[in-house]
């Protein structure tokens, strides 16, 4: 994952997706060779000059100050994980141009006897411990009952993207497959930026690409979005339907990982279905991590 081809090619993308009168500019009409922005009016937006933001664009990011990324992605329009995307990117090519001796960028691959004490006395919802790849790499057992699938059958390490695109019950299982999707992609995408030299990241992005035309196209999107909190639609093989609220959190102790706690509302269809996915861990499904 090349940061100075990643730069080029996301603020390309970014640009695209803009009109001169979304950003306050004159449009004259005639034919655009390129959708979206010209570099010239982003350059103008942004307050630099047009030779300035072409250098950045082609990833020459030496020397670029705050302000002027500041200025982009204003003039972008980009939002808080972009613009933190665009930051990581930056980053990854000025430390490409200075070489320093690499710290490890391996991501977590296990939790803290006192985290599975934490997750496990967390036993009236669902609890999930993913990693920066989205390797599941621990979860409760109501967590592990409600990703029944996706750990039943799985290479070491459960991976929710490779589940999500490589997976044939995927699509019945995520109720709103489609739109999960871009999300994974998204979060990978961000993920990649933070973590340019992940070799385990860069393989996973590698077969997902290979063997999947949907990942494909998507991750050429570059796209960026975080992963934070919102309603989850699933569809359950034991227990139907469910539609539950998620929060995750990044942990403070065990960094490069994120615990996502899973909740219903009291008294709701979803409330009860999770109240007899409980019992049916309990009674028949054996659950080990």
């Amino acid at each position: 994952m090349d940061a100075t081809d990643a730069i080029t090619e996301f603020l390309t993308t970014r640009r695209a997706k803009l009109t001169p009168a979304q950003v306050g500019l004159p449009d004259f009409g005639g034919r655009r060779r390129v959708p979206g922005l010209r570099r010239e009016e982003v350059a103008l937006v942004a307050g630099m000059s047009a030779e300035y933001y072409k250098r950045l664009e082609r990833g020459n990011a030496t020397g670029v100050s705050e302000a002027v990324i500041d200025g982009v992605s204003r003039a972008l329009q980009l939002d808080d994980a972009e613009h933190a995307h665009l930051l990581d990117l930056i980053r990854a090519a000025n430390a490409g141009a200075h070489p320093q001796p690499r710290r490890s960028t391996a991501r977590r691959s296990q939790i803290t006897a006192g985290l599975r004490q934490t997750i496990d006395a967390m036993s009236t919802v669902p609890v999930y411990v993913q990693n920066g790849r989205l390797d599941a790499v621990a979860a409760n057992r109501l967590g592990r009952a409600l990703y029944s699938e996706l750990f039943d059958d799985a290479r070491p390490p459960a991976n929710a993207a490779r589940f999500l695109f490589l997976d044939p019950r995927a699509p019945s299982f995520y109720r709103e497959w489609e739109s999960q999707t871009r999300q994974i992609v998204a979060v990978l995408r961000a993920e990649a930026g933070r973590s340019p030299h992940d070799r385990q990241l860069s393989d996973l992005i590698g077969e997902l690409s290979t063997r999947s035309d949907l990942f494909r196209k998507l991750w050429g999107a570059h796209d960026v979005r975080e992963h934070r909190a919102g309603l989850k639609l699933l569809h359950h093989p034991v227990v139907g339907d469910l539609d539950l609220t998620f929060h995750a959190m990044d942990l403070a102790s065990d960094r490069g990982l994120q615990m996502i706690v899973f909740s219903a509302e009291p008294g709701s269809a979803t409330h009860e279905r999770l109240q007899l996915l409980a019992n049916w861990v309990e009674t028949d499904a054996p659950v080990t991590q």
